[in-house]
């Protein structure tokens, strides 16, 4: 009879089953509670009398009676049923659970089976959570406060549209009515089964009072430590109730409680049954029902104990209980979790030393996560329902991520060493396992066929295992060997079975072995699941979130921060595939909550690091050559024994002095900064990575992803500009600032892995770039508006000048006085850090810039030359007679105009050349050899060359620094200019008019007083030697868009300059044009500057001995005197 009933089989699937409706049940509760998630029929307003109506009347709803209550769900049947049809259906479930539970529940109580947790184990526990997901089913189900107005809607719909009621809908309804008090029915509906109840949850008195002691106890008994007994070190850990040893202590107090609830009668009558359930009120306040579902057990026992006669004792029993575990619970299960951490970690030392010891040590490593397991169960659903009470730091574990992190590091041993534990255990099953059942299935003197077809096939199983499987990698299946087991218990349980278990204990002692035995081969991951799942975690974000920021403040615990999100990869185990709406909520709630803990952890390290990087650089900084005047004039003092400073005043430190300690013990901030600093990359040391659901997560890439951005904000902190005050750092600081920061990050290799080159290039590459990758403004930005607004603007005024002979600018003496002093950032060493730092993009998108000025000037001149176009014409045609062009001249206006913003143009193509010369300075030292190969590509460009090639050629010169006869970019920006409204041939005529306004102009340049020429700076003071590149590069730019010979124009430029100026010569009597010899210099300085020019062409068309003389009368105010 035993055979055809199934009862191992109904157990194991109606508890798979229960436990999915139960995760369905909450499911619908959370969605019904959330406004946000809400069925759309519920929240609907036209739906508002209607829900009210069908709560009022459920079940016995008139459909019929033409209710205007109603008439929205008539008009819209089709959605509300659409909408209502998964949680009716879900409420069906429940109703055909409960139906299955009552018949199983039913067979075995006829049966009349034996249950002990020490012998039948798998069929006691199956027997107890079955009624334990029942029972959490059912109160579930009556805490969803929407199931009448779901199931009503559904139902009304369903009749206005079939004509009829759905057949399960009557029985529905009543069981909603039935469980509007779920405690009460619930005891009624096991009266029946006491007996068998009371029998199993009595079991545990056994194990449980075993399981529930004090750290002072496991202290004692120096419990999971393998070095109390060092000659028993190799003996193989297992006892009589090996199952038992890892049992999760919530589940049996939930087995205790919810047992004694349904079945009270025995708390009046067996004392035993008071003393279990007594120790199981005092060990806390809540049980776990499903997530973050609790049930609060003294007020439950209490509410049901007062509506019984005679159970006045209890009450005061639970009262008592109540008091004791508000009072002793907290501290009780604080130091169990501090016996725990040290416990764990010296186990993980062990083991990790001698993974060996795997083997017959591993039930250690499982009750070790067990035990964890239950303390950190039981802290997050007491800390989130945390009682009124004196000492609330009971609820407070700032060390949770120490017991978190050795649970991890077992947890990694057993998956690494997984080939171990399958050695050890197919030997121990094959050679002592398989032994000891035959010899106790021989000595059986009763043995029913079905029973000895099962034994017989354990033997076989067992002894046909070799230790060459596990060599040849084969995959090793138990499933079958541990059901039949499950069946054999329930088989041998039944009353008046012809081999009762009851009287066989070893056997059954000898089958739990075996059973833990096999799953070390075959099914570790499944039992590390078991016993350290932490999923729960997932619906308690908030305390998870406070545990991590309280570890995080403790500084001896930094280490273990990482064991708080790889807790997030035991998330997606909480699913079950009845209720699959919920998995995408969880996973998006799971990484949401890893990478939050990890970018905080990211930001910890990157803030300590970056600290480090500081105090690093601010010593950098005080050996800068600007920072020793003090110690030189000091010394300098000494030597000539001037007098000392007065005793008041405080001498400054040299560099160097935070180094000289009296005392090693002295710690200094840097010394704590460090030590932070290891405590907290050795917390990314628990793993490279790890997966969530199917996400792969690298920790180390949250902390160069987070030293990335603090970095570029620091870089650009440091850069110091400030639009209101044109202030900024010096190219070269900021070059030894990034320098010192990137040296102290380069240590950071030393405690982590990490690829801190990658990092740096990829930050400085950014700084290249008008904007980084967070949007924000780069040092590149910073400095080409500073060198466009502070600098060249000032230049373009003639409060600072192009100094050639220096290479650099510099300030003039005016009544505005700047507040920088333009050398010190344009000269040769400044404009080589420049280039540093925003390298070959930098300088182009600040090329860019200044060509958008030069660009704007040329927009404007060509406006000049529309506006005189007739007389610029007449002009070019009568060059050659002096009479009319001075005539000409009187009628031309602007002419100061047009070489001022040639002027303009000019000292934006300086300073160009000089940051290109810079440029290729820093090229040459990183890549001397693909610069001498561009170098060779440009140089092999002849003049005979397709001009596409060659302005490909001289881009990519250009690019790399390189001087070029024609500039490319300066072409492309002279080409965007061209619009539809002009032809080639007008643009043409403009260049060459512009061309002609330049040269007739330029004898008005020896009337400005600034026009003089400084033998100190090579150069004019007002900047008009500047015009010398200007017209070089503008003519070769213009003509090159229009494809002209740029040669033939510049000579003619140079006839007609020639001309003009020659005609200052006549003039010798006026006072204006003193600076005329500096203005002749002029043209001179624009044939040394242009490749297409020569002194032979020079000399055609103006005098040598005038270009000589007015050399020597503009250096003869510099004659120096020596003697």
């Amino acid at each position: 009879m035993a055979y055809q009933q199934k009862l191992a089989e109904k157990l194991s699937i109606l508890n798979d089953r229960g436990n999915g409706v139960l995760i369905r049940m909450n499911y619908i509760k959370k969605i019904c509670s959330d406004p946000k998630l809400r069925p759309s029929t519920l929240t609907d307003k036209s739906m508002e009398s209607a829900v009210k109506y069908i709560n009022k009347k459920f079940p016995n709803i008139d459909f019929r009676g033409n209710s205007q209550h109603l008439t929205n769900i008539q008009r819209q049947k089709s959605d509300v049923m659409a909408a209502t049809t998964s949680y009716y259906n879900s409420f069906l479930d429940v109703m055909e659970f409960r139906d299955h539970v009552y018949e199983l529940l039913n067979t075995i109580d006829a049966s009349q089976c034996f249950f002990n947790i020490a012998i039948n184990f798998d069929f006691t526990k199956n027997y107890l959570d079955l009624i334990t997901t029942y029972t959490s089913v059912i109160i579930m189900l009556s805490r969803i406060d929407d199931k009448k107005a779901l199931v009503g809607m559904y139902n009304c719909a369903h009749e206005m549209t079939t004509g009829s009621s759905d057949p399960s809908y009557p029985r529905l309804g009543q069981m909603f009515i039935e469980y509007e008090q779920p405690w009460k029915k619930l005891t009624e509906e096991f009266g029946p089964h006491t007996r068998l109840v009371t029998a199993a949850v009595l079991s545990l008195q056994m194990v449980y009072p075993r399981r529930n002691l004090s750290a002072e106890q496991w202290r004692a008994a120096q419990l999971l430590s393998l070095l109390n007994s060092p000659a028993t070190l190799l003996d193989p850990a297992c006892c009589d109730t090996m199952a038992c040893e890892y049992l999760s202590m919530e589940v049996m107090e939930r087995w205790i409680i919810i047992g004694f609830l349904l079945c009270h009668s025995s708390l009046n009558t067996n004392q035993a049954s008071q003393e279990l359930w007594k120790m199981a009120l005092r060990s806390g306040l809540y049980l776990t029902l499903i997530r973050d579902e609790v049930l609060n057990i003294h007020k439950v026992s209490e509410d049901l104990f007062d509506s019984f006669k005679g159970y006045g004792k209890r009450i005061a029993d639970i009262k008592e209980c109540r008091e004791n575990a508000i009072v002793n619970s907290g501290a009780v299960h604080k130091e169990r979790r501090h016996y725990l951490r040290g416990a764990l970690k010296e186990l993980f030392k062990v083991l990790e030393d001698e993974p060996g010891l795997l083997g017959p040590k591993a039930l250690f490593v499982f009750m070790a996560l067990s035990f964890s397991r239950d303390e950190i169960l039981w802290l997050v659903r007491h800390s989130e329902n945390m009682p009124k009470i004196k000492t609330p730091e009971d609820y407070i574990d700032n060390q949770m991520a120490e017991l978190l992190f050795y649970m991890e590091k077992l947890r990694g041993l057993m998956t690494k060493h997984t080939y171990i534990l399958q050695r050890y255990h197919v030997q121990y099953l094959a050679q002592f396992d398989a032994l000891i059942l035959n010899d106790t299935i021989q000595n059986m003197y009763v043995c029913p066929e079905e029973e000895s077809v099962l034994m017989s096939s354990f033997v076989s199983t067992l002894s046909a295992l070799s230790i060459k499987q596990v060599e040849n990698k084969e995959e090793f299946d138990f499933k079958a060997l541990r059901l039949d087991w499950l069946r054999l218990q329930a088989y041998t349980s039944v009353n008046k079975a012809p081999l009762p278990i009851n009287e066989y204990p070893d056997l059954a002692k000898v089958m739990n072995m075996t059973q833990f035995h096999t799953r070390m081969v075959d099914s570790v991951e499944e039992l590390l699941q078991e016993t350290s799942d932490l999923s729960i975690l997932c619906f308690y974000p908030r305390v998870f979130e406070k545990m991590f920021t309280q570890s995080s403040e403790e500084a001896t615990v930094k280490r273990y921060l990482m064991a708080f999100p790889v807790a997030c990869t035991h998330f997606s185990q909480c699913g079950h595939p009845l209720c699959p709406e919920e998995t995408e909520a969880i996973e998006k709630r799971s990484l949401r909550l890893c990478v939050s803990l990890l970018e905080q952890i990211a930001k910890q390290t990157s803030n300590v690091i970056l600290e480090i990087c500081a105090e690093q650089c601010n010593l950098n900084n005080q050996l800068l050559p600007k920072n020793c005047a003090e110690t030189i004039s000091r010394a300098r003092n000494k030597k000539q024994k001037k007098a000392t400073p007065r005793k008041g005043e405080v001498q400054k430190e040299k560099p160097g002095a935070e180094s000289l300690r009296k005392d090693r013990a002295i710690v200094t901030n840097m010394d704590k900064m460090h030590l932070t600093l290891t405590e907290l990359c050795s917390s990314f040391g628990l793993c490279s990575d790890f997966i969530v659901f199917s996400h792969i997560v690298v920790p180390t890439e949250f902390l160069l992803s987070q030293l990335e951005i603090r970095l570029s904000q620091i870089i650009v902190r440091m850069a110091g500009y400030n639009q209101a005050t044109q202030e900024i750092t010096r190219p070269s600081d900021l070059l030894a600032a990034v320098r010192a920061y990137t040296a102290s990050l380069h240590t950071l290799s030393s405690y982590i892995s990490v690829d801190v080159t990658r990092l740096v290039k990829n930050i400085l590459l950014q700084q290249t770039q008008p904007l980084d990758s967070q949007g924000g403004q780069t040092i590149t930005t910073l400095y080409t508006n500073w060198y466009l607004e502070g600098l060249l603007r000032q230049a373009s005024s003639g409060i600072i000048a192009h100094c050639p002979s220096m290479h650099c600018f510099v300030n003039q003496a005016t009544e505005n006085d700047l507040n920088f002093r333009a050398e010190e950032f344009s000269d040769i060493s400044e404009l080589q850090a420049l280039a540093e730092l925003i390298g070959p993009y930098g300088l182009k998108f600040l090329s860019e810039n200044l060509l958008w000025h030069i660009t704007s000037q040329v927009r404007e001149l060509k406006k000049l030359v529309i506006e005189n176009m007739d007389i610029l014409v007449l002009m070019r045609n009568s060059f050659e007679k002096p009479e009319e062009m001075v005539n000409l001249k009187k009628r031309l206006p602007g002419g100061e105009n047009v070489l001022k913003r040639m002027t303009i143009i000019g000292v934006i193509l300086s300073f160009r050349a000089m940051a290109q010369e810079s440029l290729k300075d820093i090229l040459l030292k990183h890549c001397p050899y693909l610069m001498g190969s561009i170098e060779g590509v440009r140089d092999f460009v002849s003049p005979e060359t397709d001009i596409k090639v060659t302005l490909n050629v001289f881009e990519l010169a250009s690019a790399a620094g390189l001087t070029c006869d024609i500039d490319p970019a300066l072409v492309s920006a002279i080409a965007s200019m061209h619009t539809d409204n002009t032809s080639v041939e007008e643009e043409y005529k403009l260049s060459c008019l512009l061309l002609v306004y330049i040269a007739v102009s330029l004898p008005n340049l020896a009337l400005d007083p600034n026009s003089f020429y400084s033998r100190e700076h090579g150069g004019h003071n007002n900047n008009i030697h500047c015009l010398a590149v200007a017209v070089n590069q503008l003519t070769a730019a213009m003509f090159t868009t229009q494809n002209k010979n740029i040669e033939q124009h510049l000579k003619e430029f140079l006839l007609l300059a020639s001309s003009t100026l020659l005609q200052l010569g006549q003039n010798t009597e006026r006072a204006d044009f003193k600076n005329r010899d500096s203005v002749y210099l002029l043209l001179h300085m624009i044939v040394e500057a242009s490749p297409f020019l020569s002194q032979d062409m020079l000399e055609s068309c103006f005098p040598y001995v005038l270009l000589r003389n007015a050399y020597r009368e503009v250096y003869r105010t510099f004659i120096i005197t020596l003697g």
